[in-house]
């Protein structure tokens, strides 16, 4: 079905206004579709037209058939001047909108609606309009009537602008964006056209193309094809591209393949080929109709010239040809192949190839053999190899050809693979190997994918059909890549990199692509008990240890988790002596250092943090911001305990001097608390200087001197402390 609106200048319509409003539609219009539909209300006169026409002139304005599509639907917008409204002011127009849902112009182009019956000149007397049960298009926009108005008109002139036409509009298309002008003082002319153009085009190409037969704004207007006026024309800005249809055609550039084609057979009548054409261009292609490929519809144009036997045809639009049966053969009408196959003897290299794939069904087999042996020693990469891989064809020939574009670097082994045959998958697999064993190491690397690298995994490690085959340099190459993507298989392919039989030398880039980014705690222990003995023979493992023990660090929260502990035991027990052992005795003075109950052990196990190393300086901070939580006592105690270098770190980190990480808890709370630190570190004849001078600072001021006294005022040993405090900075 399809809803009707009108829409013009009214002294009062159905809400109680007046001036431009909807004065009818049909009942249940979706919502939000006035909305929609809104935008697109629009007419102005052209310039030369008469100012204050006479009833019997206004025939003579240019009425306006829109096309486009709102909220997936089609619109379809007929405006036609009026002239006066009810107040007796020019401008008045009327509109009639038709909103049809998507598959009511189903076989029909929207053009062919322009004198449709279903159109009104005037609004409806009534504001509820009937529903359009049926889009019955226009008699006089059918293709032989208009085959027959171009060929009455211009001479060969029409066909030629014919052709850059539908050239211009494919290529609006295909961008996406922008529009072709079409300038005629003739509107009907500018119709015909329209229509033209959409005959030419597949048809969900032509549903998709918007248009507008009038706009006195075409630079401004949102339609792909839009018409206009001379006089309009001549005072637009002129940034669009545009065809003056009453003038010579003009310009030396010529047409597309497509629009070439679309011109002869508009010229033969020929509207089998026009179908046929269409038929090529929509098959299989993807393409969308919003904005099709020009070189999709040239390739399809190109196709079409081969299969009616035309000679010469040039040797890239074969190749297109090519390349459109490669890519939708299975969806390709089934009429090609009859026309196809007989002359595949004489094609060149990738029609002959794509026409092998299908050559079977046309009841050519033995043709595409013979075509295949041909192509097979020429082939351009991977998948054209397999995809000549049929029944008797050699095993050898296809380890050979595979092996030589292997080794000129061809990267397409996954989607040859998954084209393959099965019956000659080893063959192929076999002859990549052999060609990467020999090629230079940037082309091996680059032949060697992300994807590539998966395969050969599987086929060399899983499934064990390769595995035999002596290739450890591409071995490690696959292995590299596998371990660096897929984190949970990096201590397996570990194994399989120390088992391939290379120097140090050789595997440690390896292994240090496989354990680029550091493990997790969990993930490092397996791998230390898994491969002891090659981390300790290889830097690029033996470092790891190192790399994890920072990577938790770097997060102040997991050094003392427990399989992070579980590390360094295992470290220290197995891997003794070096970097990773020094690392793991810092990860173990720091949970002694947070989690010892008595202050002197934590005060021991943070003398026992080197003070140099990135690892022991987050150690360190971390251990600071963990006994920051303990209680005053404690932290004095620990302070009295700690050499005097750990006593200063820590009350840097405390008082949030330069280097500290953060503070905890609210500024008061935090104060009060330091300052009893400092007091009772003074109550035992431990002085850290740094710490007292702040203490000074912080208690001296008044509020927070009465807030101390306060604090401490059941407690006379530090009352009388924070007296000798407040003293000292007086006097200071």
């Amino acid at each position: 079905m399809a809803w009707q609106l009108h829409y013009t200048s009214a002294r009062r319509g159905p809400t109680g206004r007046s001036g431009f409003q909807f004065v009818a539609e049909t009942p249940g219009l979706p919502d939000g579709m006035r909305a929609r539909v809104t935008p697109h209300l629009s007419y102005r006169p052209p310039p030369e037209a008469p100012l204050s026409p006479a009833d019997d002139e206004l025939d003579q304005f240019p009425v306006s058939l829109l096309y486009d599509r709102v909220d997936g639907r089609p619109l379809l917008l007929r405006c036609r001047y009026l002239g006066r409204d009810y107040s007796g002011r020019y401008g008045n127009f009327f509109a009639h909108a038709v909103v049809a849902e998507p598959d009511e112009l189903e076989g029909v182009r929207p053009v062919e609606l322009w004198h449709a019956p279903l159109w009104s000149d005037s609004p409806a007397s009534e504001t509820d309009l009937p529903e359009v049960d049926e889009l019955v298009p226009d008699e006089g926009l059918d293709p032989e009537s208009l085959a027959a108005w171009l060929a009455s008109g211009d001479g060969g002139d029409a066909y030629e602008r014919l052709a850059r036409i539908v050239d211009a509009v494919v290529a609006v298309l295909g961008r996406g964006h922008g529009r072709v002008v079409l300038v005629s003082s003739d509107i009907e002319a500018v119709a015909r056209w329209i229509a033209v153009v959409s005959y030419s085009l597949p048809v969900a190409v032509a549903s998709a193309l918007s248009f507008v037969t009038y706009s006195a704004d075409p630079d401004g207007a949102p339609q792909r094809l839009v018409g206009t006026t001379p006089d309009v024309w001549a005072s637009a800005q002129r940034t669009s591209p545009a065809v003056l249809l009453e003038r010579p055609v003009q310009g030396e550039d010529e047409a597309g393949r497509f629009a070439r084609t679309v011109a002869a057979c508009w010229r033969d009548a020929d509207f089998a080929g026009l179908d046929a054409l269409a038929e090529l261009a929509s098959s299989g292609s993807g393409m969308s109709p919003d904005a099709p490929d020009p070189a999709v519809l040239d390739r399809a144009a190109g196709l079409l010239a081969l299969c009616r036997g035309e000679h010469g045809v040039p040797e890239d639009e074969e190749a297109g040809a090519a390349d459109l049966l490669t890519r939708h053969g299975t969806a390709i009408p089934d009429w090609v192949w009859g026309d196809l196959v007989r002359g595949v003897p004489s094609m060149g290299y990738d029609l002959a190839l794509a026409v092998h794939r299908w050559a079977d069904a046309a009841g050519a087999s033995e043709v595409a053999r013979q075509c295949a042996a041909r192509a097979l020693s020429q082939a351009p990469d991977l998948t054209s190899v397999v995809r000549l891989a049929v029944d008797g064809t050699s095993r050898g020939d296809i380890v050979a050809a595979a092996s030589g574009r292997a080794r000129s670097g061809a990267s397409d082994l996954p989607g040859a693979f998954a084209e393959c045959p099965a019956g000659y998958r080893e063959a192929l697999l076999e002859g990549v190997l052999n060609g990467l064993l020999v090629a230079d190491e940037p082309t091996r690397k680059a032949a060697l994918t992300d994807a590539a690298c998966d395969l050969l995994h599987d086929e060399m490690f899983e499934s064990g059909t390769l595995g035999a085959f002596d290739a450890p340099l591409v071995a490690a190459d696959v292995l590299a890549s596998v371990g660096r993507r897929v984190p949970e298989r990096r201590v397996a392919v570990t194994g399989r990199v120390l088992g391939l039989g290379l120097s140090v030398v050789e595997l440690d880039p390896v292994l240090s692509a496989v354990w680029e980014d550091p493990p997790d705690a969990v993930t490092c222990l397996e791998l230390v008990a898994a491969h002891p003995e090659g981390c300790a023979e290889h830097p690029a493992l033996g470092v790891l240890p190192s790399r994890t023990f920072m990577r938790i660090a770097a997060g102040y929260g997991g050094l003392t988790e427990a399989s992070t502990l579980r590390l360094a035991e295992r470290v220290r027990t197995m891997l003794p002596g070096g970097a990773a052992d020094a690392d793991a005795a810092i990860v173990r003075a720091h949970a002694d250092a947070v989690t010892s109950e008595k202050p002197v052990d934590a005060a021991r196990a943070l003398d026992a943090l080197p003070r140099a190393g990135r690892l022991a300086t987050r150690a360190f901070e971390s251990a600071a911001e963990r006994l920051e939580r303990r209680g005053p006592a404690f932290r004095a105690e620990l302070l009295a305990a700690a050499s005097p270098t750990a006593r200063a770190r820590l009350g840097v980190q405390w008082t949030g001097g330069p280097g500290a990480r953060r503070r905890r808890g609210s500024d008061g709370e935090r104060r009060d608390e330091l300052v009893e630190v400092v007091l009772r570190l003074r109550a035992r004849g431990v002085r850290e200087p740094a710490l007292e001078e702040w203490a000074r600072g912080a208690a001296s001021r008044f509020l927070a001197a009465r807030h101390l006294e306060s604090r401490f005022a059941s407690d006379p040993e530090l009352r009388a402390a924070l007296k000798a405090l407040l003293d000292d900075a007086r006097r200071g």
